[in-house]
């Protein structure tokens, strides 16, 4: 079984910043590109950033100079630095993830269960 778990959501005032994290657990055999999405109430999901195996890394116009997405050193971790936070960043976060798993188990895209963070003074 393959899990993502999300971490580092939360409240924080205007201006702020918060650094999410997750990290990939099971019969992994590679981990390709890792992604943020968000789903603010009554609004579609959306991607937020995107990181390659590579390092190669895509934002969403409204997130660009603002977040940065990066992967650890093991590769089966991502986090989203989050600056200068405004209420409309004000979403459930979700990390997702192309990953084979060990075995004759195809190519799968994973989700994790999501985050919240909440921007409000």
């Amino acid at each position: 079984q393959v899990q993502l778990v999300e971490s580092g959501g939360g409240l924080v005032q205007p201006g702020g910043s918060l650094r999410l994290s997750c990290a990939a657990s099971g019969t992994i055999f590679t981990i390709y590109s890792m992604r943020w999405y968000r789903q603010a109430p009554g609004k579609q999901r959306e991607l937020v950033a995107g990181i390659s195996n590579g390092g190669i890394t895509n934002y969403a116009e409204p997130v660009k100079g603002r977040f940065t997405i990066s992967r650890g050193n093991a590769k089966n971790t991502v986090s989203l630095q989050m600056n200068s936070l405004k209420p409309e960043d004000t979403a459930v976060y979700y990390c997702n993830a192309d990953i084979k798993p060990l075995g004759v188990s195809p190519l799968t895209n994973y989700w994790g269960q999501g985050t919240q963070v909440t921007v409000s003074s």
